[in-house]
């Protein structure tokens, strides 16, 4: 069973940094993509960023050259560098990793919250 635990979120003025953690258990991690969804109050989870396991990254638009993404095979941890946030980029961060190698995201954490005062 998939096991995802995040940390690092909390509460940063317009501008600030903050840097997202997640540790994943029950996976052959150096296998598989993991990546980082958020979700808003109101709105529809919206997939942020991902790390292949070959080391090749997406974001989305609205985050390209302000998060960085990467990943620790040896700590099996996923890691979620935001710089210059926004009030936009507030909402609940989830770790995602597929439940089988080559699958889809399918298992989510908890979630962090990141709140961020203009």
């Amino acid at each position: 069973q998939v096991h995802l635990v995040e940390s690092g979120g909390g509460l940063v003025q317009a501008g600030g940094s903050l840097r997202l953690s997640c540790v994943a258990s029950g996976i052959i991690f150096s296998r598989v993509r993991m990546g980082w969804y958020r979700q808003a109050p109101g709105k529809q989870r919206e997939l942020v960023a991902y790390i292949t396991s070959a080391g090749s990254t997406f974001y989305t638009d609205s985050v390209k050259g302000r998060f960085t993404i990467s990943r620790d095979n040896a700590k099996n941890t996923v890691n979620l560098q935001m710089n210059s946030l926004a009030p936009e980029d507030a909402a609940v961060y989830s770790c995602a990793a597929p439940i089988y190698v080559g699958g889809p995201f399918a298992s989510w954490g908890q979630g962090t919250q990141v709140t961020v005062s203009s």
